[in-house]
């Protein structure tokens, strides 16, 4: 079996791009059929607890995982030990296009190498963006820029039953009870105590 691994974060949306250069890349190696696994999570999270986890679980002996870089599997360098060393482990063919890498065997000290250097990399390119953004923002702020919503701004779901949250406060009702009342009148799946705190904060 060949498989294609795609992870994208809440900030990284293109998955498309990423699938056509797995199908591309299996094509050329003639792997055959890919079946993809694809879940939107950050990289932090621990492997095991993703479908990546999961894949290399039920990913048999000279099976293949292909994934378009280095950055998707994880986000730290001992997370990407982890995975490397199972699917040798499992004798699974790990395929990385984006550095050329295919893994399947012995985890030798230049293989070690090179992924401690993609991943170094990796970790820079995500602080210099971070110390971009941080250098903007902080420029707008000297600038006057007002930053962030402006408070007081935007609707809340319980607008609509602002009279009958102010009748239910006057009557003494703790914000927890106002919560369960709004759950069993309006039909909404939840309202958290804080929320109606809040909402009578700012009025």
């Amino acid at each position: 079996m060949a498989y294609g691994y795609l992870r994208v974060s809440t900030i990284d949306q293109d998955n498309e791009k990423f699938k056509n250069e797995i199908l591309k890349y299996a094509n050329e190696k003639k792997l055959g059929n890919v079946d993809f696994v694809e879940e939107k999570i950050s990289g932090t999270k621990d492997w095991k607890k993703r479908e990546l986890g999961k894949l290399i679980e039920r990913a048999e002996a000279n099976d293949t995982i292909i994934v378009p870089e280095l950055s998707r599997l994880a986000r730290s360098i001992p997370q990407i030990y982890e995975i490397i060393a199972e699917c040798q482990k499992k004798e699974i063919w790990l395929h990385i296009i984006k550095q050329n890498m295919v893994i399947n065997g012995k985890n030798d000290m230049t293989t070690k190498i090179m992924i401690s250097t993609f991943s170094l990399i990796a970790e820079l390119e995500r602080d210099f963006v971070s110390i971009r953004t941080k250098e903007a923002l902080a420029k707008k702020k000297a600038d006057g820029v007002q930053l962030g919503r402006p408070r007081g701004t935007g609707k809340s779901k319980l607008d609509k039953y602002g009279d009958q949250i102010k009748e239910w406060r006057k009557l003494g009702l703790s914000h927890a009870k106002i919560a369960k009342n709004l759950v069993s009148m309006s039909g909404l799946e939840k309202v958290n105590p804080q929320s109606v705190a809040n909402w009578l904060n700012k009025q």
